[in-house]
């Protein structure tokens, strides 16, 4: 089974997310450090599911110089500042956009860690029904499902390798 093409950005009238988290910055009273830029626009120049670490190595790969205590720093301000969406994950937090992006939800593998996105509108209309039922006036939900993909589960259920037997 082919993995499900990824999500694509909203097309709307939003502003650059560098420009939305430079407004966020000053309102705070911060600047939009060099650092903080390179940052930002490594992050928004693909759509992917990242931690810290992989964010550390990938700017380190690319050549580009920033503190491991400037990523995680501004990882925190980006999530704050409405522009990522923090997933908690079974062993690992990861990171992806939030702004300009649609709502949706995730299956995430335990073996592999792999993250998966998919957009269901039977989830929506249940977030919308029990909230209608509880008075509750939804903003958004989280519906992430553990389990395993088909390549681990494939991996798993091939035949036992000499040293599984030992």
């Amino acid at each position: 089974m082919a993995d499900p093409a990824p999500l694509s950005p909203v097309r709307s009238a939003e502003q650059p997310p560098v420009e939305k988290f430079r407004e966020f910055l000053e309102i705070r009273g911060e600047k939009l450090t060099e650092p903080r830029r390179v940052l930002i626009r490594h992050i928004f120049d693909s759509h992917k599911h990242f931690d810290a670490d992989e964010l550390v190595a990938d700017l380190h790969e690319a050549g580009r110089r920033v503190s491991r205590a400037t990523v995680y720093r501004t990882l925190r301000l980006l999530v704050e500042a409405g522009l990522l969406r923090e997933l908690r994950l079974t062993n690992r937090t990861a990171y992806e956009h939030d702004y300009g992006y649609p709502s949706h939800d995730h299956l995430h593998c335990t073996e592999c860690n792999k993250v998966i996105e998919f957009n269901n509108e039977e989830v929506r209309r249940l977030r919308e029904a029990v909230s209608l039922q509880h008075g509750f006036r939804a903003s958004g939900h989280r519906f992430l499902i553990t389990g395993v993909c088909p390549a681990c589960s494939r991996a798993r259920s091939s035949p036992r390798r000499r040293l599984d037997l030992i």
